[in-house]
């Protein structure tokens, strides 16, 4: 009878101890709210919309320990539309994330559908990450340093911290038979973040970009006939080959106060491949656009934040079949206040407003088209007002 507890209670011990080594954790934020949009299409818009302080979202982590420092990780992660309760991105189960991977005392490899590394070191500093939400991104996220872009089998791999310094580099299979470049994307980032200096840098390339890139958040086949991109700051540039982004930022934080700022050059490259995606601008060459971000955020209180944000977009001349598209120009305002009524929830207030001018990549009149609208503005100028809660768990 000894022997029986005995093995009992040994069995037990190394049952909890397995168990321990093991972890699966389900979370989630829900955000909601209330937006006014001064042109939206052409008229005034009061409307729901689910997910723009943070994507709503639910979702699994898990880590097992292997020993040695080895665990085994992996993340499942779904967005939703609180507003209708449908899936988001384009109603994938787990559109937002999906990798499993390894980590240790060097770093983590990763494989999945995963986000960018240009975005993982720049993008925490640009407003739109932080206060301003996702209605405060560049327009059009062009540069998709908010990450309103996933990239699909990709092997992603990410160092430790060295005294503030880390680095990372991703590479995406194209996975076409008899073509290894297509649909093939890459990137590579660095940083550092120690006390109260943050700065980042990236870079990524990604070949046939309206698929592989702007059209990959479908259950279905993206097609290469369409613009999978509703923005008209870049849509009509889709037929590019390759699609380049090259960014930095930092952020610089002094009592209360943060100033941040980010940079990035943006390269729609060898237009008029009509395998990638169509043309109907008859464009050729490639067309380049400059974005500069400064940012500014105060700490009121430990539960109150106000933060400015100022960005200007500017895209260089292209050769089209009319003639010469001079580019366009765009200038965007962000002003919010974030309250946070206990750590897991907050209520804020977001205001936008963006004037543009030039020629779009239509190559009609430039439009205002703030982010993560259902349609821009029928004029050069729009402006959005949100009042919004997001809880997490």
């Amino acid at each position: 009878m000894k022997k029986v507890l005995f093995s009992a209670a040994v069995f037990g011990t190394l049952a909890s101890a397995a168990h321990a080594q093991s972890s699966v954790t389900l979370y989630g934020i829900i955000d909601e709210g209330i937006n006014y949009n001064s042109n939206m299409n052409g008229s005034r818009s009061y409307a729901m919309q689910s997910g723009v302080s943070q994507g709503s979202r639910w979702g699994f982590k898990g880590v097992e320990d292997l020993g040695g420092g080895l665990k085994a990780i992996f993340t499942l992660e779904s967005g939703f539309d609180l507003s209708t309760g449908k899936l988001s991105q384009g109603g994938l189960e787990f559109g937002r994330q999906a990798f499993v991977g390894l980590s240790s005392q060097w770093g983590t490899v990763t494989l999945g559908r995963q986000y960018d590394v240009n975005a993982d070191f720049v993008g925490p500093v640009e407003a739109g990450s932080q206060w301003a939400g996702n209605i405060g991104a560049h327009p059009g996220d062009l540069d998709n340093l908010n990450n309103s872009f996933r990239t699909n089998n990709a092997i992603k791999l990410k160092s430790l911290s060295y005294g503030g310094f880390s680095f990372g580099g991703m590479y995406s299979l194209g996975g076409v038979a008899g073509d290894a470049t297509r649909n093939q994307a890459w990137s590579v980032g660095m940083g550092y973040n120690r006390g109260p200096l943050v700065l980042g840098a990236g870079y990524m390339t990604v070949h046939n970009s309206n698929v592989s890139f702007f059209g990959n958040a479908t259950s279905g086949t993206p097609s290469v006939t369409t613009a999978n991109s509703a923005y008209p700051i870049y849509s009509g540039f889709l037929s590019a080959r390759t699609y380049q982004v090259a960014s930095v930022g930092g952020a610089y934080s002094f009592g209360a106060s943060t100033l941040g700022f980010t940079y990035s050059n943006v390269a729609f490259k060898d237009l008029g491949d009509t395998s990638s995606g169509p043309n109907a601008s008859g464009y050729t060459g490639s067309v380049h656009f400059n974005n500069a971000e400064a940012n500014f955020k105060y700490q009121i209180t430990p539960a109150l934040l106000v933060g400015l944000a100022y960005d200007y977009t500017k895209s260089s001349s292209i050769s089209s079949a009319t003639g010469t598209n001079g580019g366009a120009t765009y200038h965007q305002g962000m002003a919010g206040a974030d309250y946070f009524l206990s750590k897991r929830t907050d209520v804020y207030l977001l205001g936008i407003y963006q004037k543009a001018s030039g020629t779009d990549s239509l190559d009609h009149a430039a439009v205002a088209s703030i982010n993560n609208q259902s349609s821009p503005s029928s004029n050069d100028h729009q402006a959005v007002v949100r009042v919004g809660i997001r809880h997490k768990f």
